[in-house]
């Protein structure tokens, strides 16, 4: 694999990013099939009219990996939110999404060092994959919390790091 590069989202990017994000959305968290809510927080959050307004937000910012120029990976990160289980004020990685066919080639272990301050994140309980992948970059569990999505409710692990 070539090298991988980094850099800030541009907005001619946007759709690109839209079906990166869809993609590995669905093979993360489509575990009994693809549900009515799931179709329609996929088809909003992740258009990319959304994604033009998260790359020219102030309180979001969008970091991509790329190889040949093209996206394989992007970290979406919140700037000004709060965590929910310590109560203080630190940016939140809200997205590290990798096409899987970049899994194990450093690109996530990469895009997250780009990324990295002291932050929390939340990752779906049910996705074993991505809980490993925070363990063994020194995350820990802090708790639970339920992301809602229409009438039901998804427990996420919150996790933090501690950076020296």
């Amino acid at each position: 694999m070539n090298k991988a590069t980094f850099g800030k989202a541009k907005l001619s990017e946007a759709l690109q990013i839209s079906i990166l994000m869809k993609t590995v959305n669905v093979q993360a968290y489509a575990i009994d099939g693809i549900r009515p809510e799931m179709a329609t927080y996929i088809d909003k959050r992740f258009s990319p009219e959304y994604i033009e307004s998260v790359i020219k937000s102030n309180t979001k910012r969008i970091i991509v990996s790329y190889l040949n120029n093209n996206p394989i990976g992007v970290a979406e990160i919140i700037l000004d939110t709060t965590c929910p289980i310590k109560k203080i004020k630190t940016p939140e990685l809200s997205k590290l999404y990798i096409l899987e066919r970049f899994y194990g080639k450093g690109v996530g272990y990469k895009l997250l060092k780009e990324v990295e301050k002291e932050l929390y994140l939340e990752v779906f309980t049910e996705n074993p994959k991505a809980v490993s992948f925070y363990e063994r970059q020194s995350y820990q569990k802090i708790g639970k919390v339920d992301f809602p999505m229409q009438d039901n409710n998804y427990r996420n692990w919150v996790m933090t790091k501690k950076l020296n």
